[in-house]
């Protein structure tokens, strides 16, 4: 493992991936804690902010362009920025399930299978995982 391939990447790549894996892990966090209440609440906007900023940052990484600088990931970058609102006004409105699997779909889909993507080969945080 070598932090070097992200050290030599652009600082939108840096801020994408540090905002991601913080992402990841509060969101474990968030998962193994008691829901409901002020921690949770406050940890849950965090997250929320951290997850705007993977999806607004990825609209500067144009490593796959597909339609001029943009490619199928910013769809989901899209439907992650549209589904954190969905997810808040849930949580607003009181909609505990509606709000719970927004926000697991989220996580599992806008993280954990998109992250497991940056490990294939060539790509920066495969790199930085398997050298």
């Amino acid at each position: 493992m070598t932090l070097q391939p992200l050290l030599q990447a652009s600082p939108v790549i840096q801020v994408h991936a540090a905002a991601a894996l913080a992402a990841l892990a509060l969101g474990a966090l968030q998962f193994g804690l008691r829901r409901g209440g002020g921690r949770h609440r406050w940890m849950g906007r965090l997250w929320v902010g951290l997850m705007a900023v993977v999806a607004l940052s990825s609209f500067g990484i144009s490593g796959l362009r597909q339609i001029g600088p943009f490619s199928w990931i910013h769809l989901l970058s899209l439907f992650t920025l549209a589904a954190l609102v969905r997810g808040v006004l849930h949580a607003r409105r009181g909609e505990v399930a509606a709000h719970r699997w927004t926000m697991i779909g989220l996580y599992l889909g806008a993280l954990v299978i998109t992250g497991l993507f940056t490990l294939l080969p060539g790509r920066i945080m495969g790199r930085v995982v398997f050298g």
